[in-house]
């Protein structure tokens, strides 16, 4: 896996941090405990070539050129004449300016791959955690309590807008419950005689899922779609974000990512079905390396960041605290 651009600090030189584009180092280092700037380095200026002479050196004609050097003649112009040394090279089994060596750091130039057949650089121990959009990922344990929140308030909302036809469902089929919670405390296994559930049961079961499913669906995807928070996301200080762009994630994306998880509510009722469904997928982000993406995140293609505890702009970089600055290798 090839590790994301940002600001690292530099495995050569711990006590420093690089700018790491993709593919190799760029800019120069800064002090690692110093707060890297967003994005890139600004690229450095390039050298100032050195100034003609003003004066033609003793004895020289005006107009002549300059005066070739004694045992050296002159050759064509931007070429070493015989026996002059040209630009210098470096010795077999060295590495040139610019050039990145076993050992040697890259330079300050512009980003220079390895040398062909060297492997691209890896980490020593675990890589650095991704800061998508210079944002910490949200740990498991923070989206796992605002989820909780959030299915606490959906389960008010039903308690007032469901509670009737679930009371309704439960006088429809509690003569079936009573006779076989007796008969199982007799220790008589027999199903012989039991009540039938109400004709109304299954119309009322199915109108509880899909009301049920109806309130998540205006609870979450409206919020999600203009913030990326619902109200459990914003006590725990979590939002999502699109992979490609800090920005809001849009009703169709808010949907596509609430329906993975959302719609096997209506497959409750064939033997919890979709309650597996909904549980595989809520664990899914503890195997997911390395955006933690569960798999309603990985159908909408967003991920779960912290946000700062200030507020402030999501783009924020700046580290809250040096045991834990941005990019560092363990």
């Amino acid at each position: 896996m090839s590790v994301q651009p940002g600001w690292y600090v530099d495995p050569a030189d711990p006590e420093t941090r690089r700018y790491w584009d993709g593919e190799g180092w760029i800019g120069a280092p800064i002090p690692v405990d110093a707060t890297p700037p967003e994005g890139p380095p600004p690229a450095e200026p390039a050298p100032v070539p050195p100034s003609a002479p003003t004066s033609a050196p003793t004895g020289a004609v005006p107009g002549a050129g300059p005066a070739p050097h004694p045992g050296h003649p002159t050759g064509p112009p931007g070429q070493p004449a015989p026996g002059q040394w040209g630009p210098a090279q470096p010795a077999p089994g060295q590495w040139g300016p610019g050039q990145w060596g076993p050992g040697q750091p890259p330079g300050h130039g512009p980003a220079q791959g390895p040398p062909p057949g060297w492997p691209y650089p890896g980490w020593p121990g675990r890589p650095p955690e991704p800061r998508p959009h210079g944002l910490p990922l949200a740990s498991y344990g923070a989206r796992l309590v605002a989820r909780l929140i959030d299915f606490g308030a959906v389960f008010l909302l039903n308690a007032l807008v469901n509670g009737w036809f679930v009371w309704r469902y439960v006088e429809e089929i509690s003569p079936y419950l009573r006779e076989s919670v007796r008969r199982s405390l007799a220790g008589n296994t027999s199903t012989d005689g039991l009540p039938q559930p109400g004709e109304q049961a299954a119309g009322l079961q199915i109108a509880i899922l899909l009301i049920a499913t109806a309130l998540w669906f205006a609870y979450e995807v409206p919020s999600m779609a203009a913030r990326g928070q619902t109200f459990g996301k914003r006590v725990m200080r979590v939002r999502a974000v699109p992979v490609e762009a800090d920005q809001p994630l849009g009703f169709g994306r808010a949907t596509r990512r609430w329906s993975t998880m959302g719609l096997p509510t209506l497959l409750w009722y064939c033997c919890g079905f979709g309650l597996l469904l909904q549980f595989v997928d809520a664990v899914s982000a503890l195997f997911d390396h390395p955006l933690r993406q569960a798999l309603h995140d990985k159908r909408a293609q967003t991920v779960v960041v912290q946000v700062p505890r200030s507020g402030g702009p999501a783009t924020r970089t700046a580290p809250h605290d040096r045991a834990d600055p941005p990019g560092d290798t363990p």
